[in-house]
């Protein structure tokens, strides 16, 4: 593909200046807790680490990306609070936070 783009189409693509970060979470659940309990917690973990951050959560109950709801990136202010949240969880065996990544194209870079 052409590097020579549109500003449009920089825009439209997440590419360049208009990059967009998130990260990837992975949460390990305690072996001894229920389906009930493990939903209960994702619920709370949605409402109150996610959408209370104006971010949103995709994928699944034990893997996925967390992104800004909106156009933009997620800050390293965001993730902390994540981070926060999740420390003090019993219902959790233990949790990966990744690093800010490129939330469209994973394999490149942040931009500087």
């Amino acid at each position: 593909m052409a590097t020579n783009r549109s500003r449009r189409l920089r825009k439209k693509l997440c590419v360049d200046e208009f990059q967009e970060l998130g990260f990837e979470l992975l949460l390990n659940y305690r072996e001894d807790l229920d389906e009930a309990a493990a939903d209960a917690f994702l619920q709370q973990f949605l409402q109150e680490a996610i959408s209370a951050n104006d971010m949103i959560f995709i994928g699944c109950d034990e893997f996925g990306m967390v992104c800004l709801g909106k156009r933009g990136s997620v800050s390293e202010e965001q993730r902390g609070k994540v981070d926060a949240w999740l420390k003090g969880r019993s219902e959790l065996e233990s949790y990966t936070i990744g690093a800010l990544a490129d939330a469209w194209y994973p394999e490149k870079s942040i931009n500087a």
